[in-house]
């Protein structure tokens, strides 16, 4: 015997899993007008064969769902029941028709890009407001993740640009690269290290530092990074928001390891200055992660054009990649 995928056998027995849309459609159409005659007109169908299909839908259910008066079709007790199912079940249908329509009408385009918080606050608001104005019924949607957040909502068909850090290993993922910046000291005006110009090289365990969740890819460089510089940073304090960052490193609260696009108002305004690690620099490179062998579409290619784009401060420490 052949089994459809909608089936499945109780005790032997074949029993199907799902109600034939049609029949339901029918069966709505039959409750909204009370008469068969006029179900089978709106249908477009005979009058036997509506009767035909809710002959078949109440087989299938097992239970008589309309009471047949005359002229009047009328819903029992568990013609009701499923009266209300019914609805909601071909108005999702109808949903799920016009989404796929839209996707794939021209005009109707879908950008989704997941990034992290800095890039979203600092970067991403002009791109986006070019790609609005090119796409002005596009449906975009943004996510805010870590480098490793935004790899797995990749992986899991979430979204289908991420803005990460270059991975160490990915071979599934295309790596398309944007730019490089530098981390460098972000300190107080109030700081000595400020009013001196300069890092003391001694001084660089005793500090506070202000530095991103432990979990980013951030944070794990810089530890790498000072573990090969013969250092260990003992006083670290974790935030997991840049402007909260930002603001202690104001109040002289501690020392930020941040890249100087980050916090380029404060700079220009005296408020912080940024200061060089040491004489090894300290570099990231981020870009566009997407799927191997994946075509963008049309918008797709449009968002990565508009962020080559982005014009930077001439004095922040970023360099094209």
């Amino acid at each position: 015997m052949l089994i459809s995928s909608c089936d499945f056998i109780v005790d032997g027995i074949m029993m199907n899993h799902t109600i034939d849309s049609r029949q339901l459609k029918a069966f709505v159409c039959l409750a909204k007008h009370e008469n068969f005659t006029l179900a089978a007109k709106e249908l477009n169908l005979t009058q036997s064969a509506v009767s035909h299909s809710m002959k078949a839908l109440e087989q299938d259910l097992g239970c008589k769902l309309i009471d047949r008066l005359g002229k009047k079709a009328l819903l029992t007790q568990a013609g009701e029941q499923l009266y209300i199912y019914s609805q909601k079940i071909l108005d999702q249908m109808a949903q799920a028709r016009v989404s796929i329509e839209n996707l794939n009408h021209w005009g109707q385009p879908r950008l989704r890009v997941v990034a992290s918080s800095t890039i979203c606050e600092y970067l991403l608001p002009s791109v986006l407001k070019s790609i609005k104005s090119d796409f002005p019924t596009s449906i975009i949607n943004l996510h805010s993740r870590d480098s490793q957040d935004s790899i797995n909502l990749l992986r899991s068909g979430k979204v289908d640009i991420a803005i990460a850090m270059k991975p160490k290993s990915e071979t599934q993922l295309e790596f398309r690269p944007w730019f490089q910046d530098q981390l460098s000291f972000l300190v107080s005006k109030e700081h000595s290290w400020a009013q001196q110009g300069k890092v003391k090289r001694d001084e660089i365990p005793d500090q506070q530092y202000i530095l991103y969740d432990r979990a980013s890819f951030t944070f794990q460089m810089v530890a790498e990074y000072f573990k090969q510089q013969g250092f260990e940073l003992d006083h670290v304090m974790e935030l997991g928001s840049m402007v909260a960052t930002k603001e202690l490193v104001r109040l002289n609260l501690g020392i930020g390891i941040v890249a100087p696009w980050i916090a380029r108002k404060e700079i220009s305004s005296a408020e912080m200055t940024c200061l060089p690690i040491a004489r090894k620099k300290l570099m990231r490179q981020w870009g566009f992660l997407t799927w191997n062998e994946k075509r963008l579409s049309l918008i797709e290619e449009k968002f990565i054009e508009a962020c080559a784009a982005v014009n930077f401060l001439p004095n922040e420490l970023m360099t094209d990649a």
